[in-house]
C-alpha cells in the first residue's frame, strides 16, 4: 500500500541556517523525499557547497546568501525564492548564533547579537513568508527551539532569552494564523553533536555528565531531526498546532540522581 500520509514530496521547503549543522541534515531529509529546497545562510560559499552536493544527487536545490538579522537579506530571500518556485510550503527556522558568558559580562552588543539572529530575524522571516501563506490560505512553519526552552543553562542567558521568546512566537502565530490554514509548531533540539559543539563535547566530563542525565544515553546527531521536521510538514501532523516537540534523547524528562537504586 503506498500512503502518503508521511509525504513532502514536491513541497517548496525554505530552511534558514541550512548549510550547516542542524539546518543542513533537515535541508538533505526533505530533498530526497522529493521537495525542492532552498538553503539560506550567511555565507554564500556554504550555500554553494551545500546545493551543489544536492544537485549533483539529482535533487531540486538552490540558496541564497541570507544573514536573518538583516530585513533587506530577509525580503530578498522570500521574493527570489517566491520568484523561483511561486510559492513556500514550509519555512523552518533553524538560523542561531550564541556566545558563552556570564551574565554579569554580557555587552549590549553581545545581547543584540543573539536577539536579532535568534528571535528577531526568525520573526521577520516568519511574517515575511506568513504574508505569503495567509494569501494562499495554506502553510507550514517550524521553528527551532531548544533545551533552554525547557530549562535554562548557566552561562548562555540571551540565547535562553531567545528560545523562551521563540517559544511564545511560536504559540502567538499558531493562535493568529490557524484561521489562514497555516500551522506553526517547533522543535526543540537536545545536545547535538555537530561541528560547531564538537569542541565542547569531547571534554570527557562534559561526555560523562550527558551520558548520566540522558536516558538514551548518547548525544543527538542532525540527522535525529529529520524525522520530526518532516513529521511536522506533512499530513501525518494535520491537526498540530502551536507545540514544541523534544527531539533531546528523554534529556528533560527528568533528573538522573547519582545515588545506588539497589
Amino acid at each position: 500500500m503506498q500512503d502518503d500520509l508521511f509525504s513532502v514530496e514536491d513541497q517548496v521547503i525554505l530552511v534558514t541556517g541550512g548549510s550547516r549543522g542542524i539546518g543542513r541534515a533537515i535541508v538533505g531529509g526533505f530533498a530526497v523525499r522529493g521537495a525542492k529546497v532552498v538553503i539560506c545562510s550567511r555565507s554564500i560559499e556554504s550555500v554553494n557547497a551545500a546545493v551543489n552536493e544536492l544537485t549533483s544527487a539529482g535533487h531540486v536545490a538552490c540558496g541564497f546568501a541570507c544573514d536573518v538579522s538583516k530585513s533587506d537579506d530577509i525580503r530578498n530571500t522570500v521574493q527570489q525564492t517566491l520568484e523561483k518556485f511561486g510559492r513556500i510550503d514550509t519555512l523552518v527556522n533553524v538560523a542561531g548564533v550564541n556566545r558563552r558568558k556570564r551574565a554579569e559580562t554580557v555587552t549590549a552588543e553581545d545581547y543584540q547579537f543573539v536577539m536579532d539572529t535568534n528571535l528577531k530575524g526568525a520573526f521577520e522571516m516568519s511574517v515575511e513568508v506568513g504574508r505569503h501563506m495567509i494569501e494562499r490560505k495554506a502553510g507550514i512553519q517550524i521553528n527551532i527551539e531548544s533545551l533552554n526552552t525547557h530549562m535554562p543553562l548557566k552561562g548562555v542567558l540571551p540565547y535562553a532569552m531567545s528560545k523562551f521568546g521563540m517559544y511564545g512566537m511560536t504559540r502567538g502565530l499558531a493562535l493568529e494564523w490557524g484561521q489562514h490554514g497555516i500551522r506553526v509548531n517547533s522543535l526543540a533540539p537536545g545536545f547535538i553533536l555537530t561541528d560547531l559543539t564538537e569542541k565542547l563535547w569531547s571534554d570527557p566530563t562534559m561526555l560523562d555528565w550527558n551520558s548520566k542525565n540522558a536516558p538514551l544515553g548518547r548525544l543527538g546527531v542532525p540527522e535525529d531531526m529529520v524525522g520530526t521536521a518532516v513529521f511536522l510538514a506533512s499530513k501525518a501532523s494535520a491537526f498540530m498546532t502551536g507545540q514544541t516537540l523534544y527531539v533531546d534523547g528523554g534529556f528533560s524528562s527528568g533528573w538522573s540522581w547519582p545515588i545506588p537504586l539497589d
